[in-house]
């Protein structure tokens, strides 16, 4: 169901795993920051210092850092339809508007960050969340999480410019090519489907205006498997526990 007021989307705590991530997930502290916590001596877990970043904490166990006790905060998982004249971030100093604004929950929003970027004008799925390590995780190129998208071009493109988006064009930083591309719809040759796993900045803008194409529009249709299915644009809805499951998957967490 999409959200139109302030709610609370299904949430994951983190009670268990090592020592260094449960810190991080608390907010105290980077997970790189919280090694160093560590080594210094200043983490104690049922009373005892730990220096091994790798202790594994269990539930129920005492953690404190610096005398304090800390507990790791839920994570939140958001798929957004995001609609045009909008910016991918938290924050914007220019004052526009974010899809941080779209999303209302209760507790607020804190820590929640979009995984990727959509262009201003570019509408369709976005994934936030505050999984830290899963968000950068699904960014990374190492994992070749799939993007599919839909462009609407000025003009029509030819059979022959299709192959050369799959052969690739040279940017201005390197080359580029689509994984996959084809008319969206038969005798269509305005609508153009495209699967990628990169995400470069403007890319698919970039790669067709190398073949003197203009994008009028841009939307994707999924990401890692979400799709906006059902979601009105401008709303957005609560991951289910089993798609939260195969986001794991895709990184390698069971």
């Amino acid at each position: 169901m999409a959200r139109s007021r302030a709610t609370k989307p299904p949430t994951e705590r983190l009670e268990s795993g090592r020592l260094n991530r449960y810190i991080a997930r608390a907010g105290v502290c980077s997970r790189r920051k919280a090694d160093h916590l560590i080594e210094n001596g200043q983490v104690k877990v049922n009373g005892q210092k730990v220096y091994e970043f790798w202790h594994q904490v269990d539930k129920g166990d005492e953690v404190r850092v610096n005398g304090k006790i800390i507990s790791p905060r839920e994570f939140l998982y958001v798929l957004l339809n995001k609609p045009k004249d909008t910016i991918t971030t938290a924050k914007d100093e220019r004052g526009r508007k974010t899809v941080l604004d779209l999303v209302k929950i209760d507790g607020g929003t804190e820590g929640l960050f979009p995984v990727g970027r959509l262009d201003r004008n570019t509408t369709g799925v976005l994934f936030l969340t505050t999984d830290g390590d899963l968000g950068h995780r699904l960014m990374h190129p190492s994992f070749q999480i799939p993007k599919h998208y839909t462009a609407r071009t000025k003009d029509p493109v030819r059979p022959d410019q299709l192959d050369q988006l799959r052969r690739g064009v040279i940017l201005e930083d390197g080359p580029a090519a689509f994984d996959r591309v084809a008319y969206a719809q038969p005798n269509n040759p305005f609508e153009i489907g495209i699967e990628l796993h990169e995400g470069r900045n403007r890319q698919i803008r970039r790669m067709f205006a190398a073949l003197d194409h203009k994008v009028v529009a841009l939307e994707r249709i999924s990401y890692a498997g979400l799709t906006t299915r059902r979601l009105r644009r401008g709303r957005w809805r609560q991951l289910n526990k089993k798609e939260i499951r195969k986001l794991h998957r895709l990184i390698g967490r069971q």
